[in-house]
């Protein structure tokens, strides 16, 4: 049997270009009792540059979670899904789409590209706030977050 170590400090890559959604997100996450790191990208071209340490991105750590915005300038995030989940080494990441979209068919499309779960931005502040606290409830306590490397 395999044996293994849960990393005691996650990875975690923000891909949102809304500067207020990007400040709530790493709020709530900064007050989390698992210690991580967060990386963000406003763009899917910098999300893949990122994901494939590219240019300035030569050095960055393979993320353990990515938070997905679908609404993306350069390129949207079921591009940056389909490529990430095309890859041997990035499609292991889990994804979780977190986007203002309501549409039904933005969330079976995302499912169909292997997002591991899909979460539609509340409009309320606090709701707003407890949708990301789940989520890294989730993540970071609950979910065995995959070894990458």
């Amino acid at each position: 049997m395999n044996s293994y170590t849960v990393r005691q400090n996650p990875d975690i890559l923000l891909v949102e270009d809304n500067p207020g959604d990007l400040y709530l997100i790493s709020d709530v996450f900064s007050r989390s009792s698992v210690p991580h790191t967060i990386y963000s990208v406003a763009d899917g071209e910098a999300a893949l540059a990122f994901l494939q340490r590219k240019g300035e991105y030569a050095l960055a750590p393979h993320p353990h979670l990515i938070l997905l915005d679908l609404n993306l300038p350069r390129k949207n995030g079921m591009e940056v899904l389909r490529e990430m989940k095309t890859s041997e080494r990035l499609k292991i990441i889990p994804v979780v789409v977190f986007t203002s979209s309501r549409e039904e068919r933005d969330a079976i499309d995302s499912y169909k590209l292997g997002a591991s779960s899909f979460v539609t931005k509340p409009l309320n502040l606090a709701e707003f706030s407890q949708a990301v606290q789940s989520i890294e409830n989730f993540w970071l306590k609950t979910a065995q977050l995959p070894p990458i490397g």
